[in-house]
């Protein structure tokens, strides 16, 4: 098991070097969906967190809120894999609303974007914009091009 100080960081590069990340929901049937989503990851030394620009009016969140947890995984042609299990929270207020814009808004590409180029998200209080946070209760990477020559490891993080 790998201390998070060590998982976060290759974690992040990986994530916001492949950018999008098939991530599944569960219904409040138990049958799961999936979806492919743009996160943005931030680790402060301490904490891992994540956010994804998403419609609280959305079927992803009735999913939510039956069970408020997802799974991501982001894959590469190398076969870089890693995925996060997380906790979801809704960021509503709208100052929440809009710190999540400006960090999607400001962060540097390929993972940075303009969320108004999603029709009905003019502004950060737009009524169908919302923030979704993550938070890891579980992350797993493996480098694929260092596996497949037998000299990469699997690196696993549990809260």
């Amino acid at each position: 098991m790998s201390d998070l100080r060590e998982i976060a960081p290759a974690f992040v590069e990986m994530a916001h070097r492949i950018v999008w990340a098939p991530t599944a929901t569960v219904d409040a049937d138990g049958r799961p969906w999936t979806r492919v989503l743009h996160p943005l990851w931030d680790w402060d030394g301490e904490a891992l967190t994540g956010i994804i620009a998403t419609s609280p009016l959305s079927t992803k969140a009735a999913h939510l809120a039956a069970h408020p947890d997802v799974s991501l995984t982001y894959w590469d042609a190398t076969h870089d894999t890693c995925t996060a299990q997380c906790h979801t929270e809704w960021v509503l207020s709208d100052e929440g609303r809009a710190a999540g814009w400006e960090a999607l808004e400001t962060a540097p590409q390929p993972v940075g974007y303009d969320p108004s180029i999603i029709p009905g998200w003019d502004t950060p209080t737009s009524e169908g914009f919302g923030i979704l946070r993550l938070t890891p209760w579980r992350l797993h990477l493996m480098d694929g091009s260092m596996m497949l020559r037998g000299e990469g490891r699997l690196l696993t993080w549990r809260a």
